[in-house]
């Protein structure tokens, strides 16, 4: 893989992970009610799971995936259902305003955050068929193939978690905003509309769209 082709795959890459998605939308919405040092449990959560399913593309599962329906669509309603169960927690919520936590990191439940991000990093299992296509299109089939993967999980999850650390500060400054009452609730009902709508996105995916 040459630094040109490298240059392409990284501007690809981009503008891929900036654009919002179920894990930015996590982890702003866990920025705007915990803070954001805790939000970035969420981040990181989502990008480990990344990680593995770049890992299960280069292991071969995205070629499996790809050829099994029935794996295909178990996973796709499994995913599906995840986004819809915090869409409902959103739309359910009664907070009325957001308070500034005051109790230590281990008591507001760090690691439900960082499985939350697991969970909805891991809910889409069309990424295992997006990497499964993305990366052969940049590799060099007469180079060693796994340090070119290397290099291409590693570039894309360094601008993964750049986007969701740039979305949770962000979030963060309109914390003050959202105290007051009753906006939390407005904020809430969107989120959970955003999680509903897309959950019925990832539902209704073709295995081979």
């Amino acid at each position: 893989m040459t630094l040109s082709t490298w240059l392409v795959y990284a501007a690809a890459v981009l503008v891929l992970t900036m654009s919002p998605g179920p894990s930015v939308l996590m982890s702003v919405s866990a920025s705007v009610q915990f803070g954001p040092r805790r939000a970035l449990l969420a981040a990181l959560g989502s990008t480990l799971a990344i990680a593995c399913i770049m890992l299960l593309s280069m292991l071969g599962l995205g070629t499996a995936l790809a050829a099994s329906e029935t794996l295909f669509t178990a996973l796709k309603w499994l995913g599906a259902a995840y986004l819809a169960f915090l869409g409902v927690l959103s739309l359910l919520s009664k907070t009325s305003g957001v308070a500034i936590p005051d109790a230590p990191l281990a008591q507001t439940g760090a690691r439900s955050l960082f499985g939350r991000g697991l969970l909805v990093g891991a809910s889409n299992p069309k990424a295992l068929l997006f990497f499964g296509a993305l990366f052969p299109q940049f590799i060099d089939p007469s180079a060693s193939q796994t340090w070119q993967f290397l290099v291409l999980g590693a570039t894309f999850i360094f601008f993964e978690l750049f986007w969701l650390t740039a979305y949770v500060i962000m979030a963060a400054t309109a914390r003050q905003w959202l105290m007051k009452p009753g906006r939390a609730t407005l904020f809430n009902r969107v989120t959970g509309s955003v999680f509903l709508v897309a959950a019925g996105m990832l539902a209704t995916t073709k295995q081979h769209a």
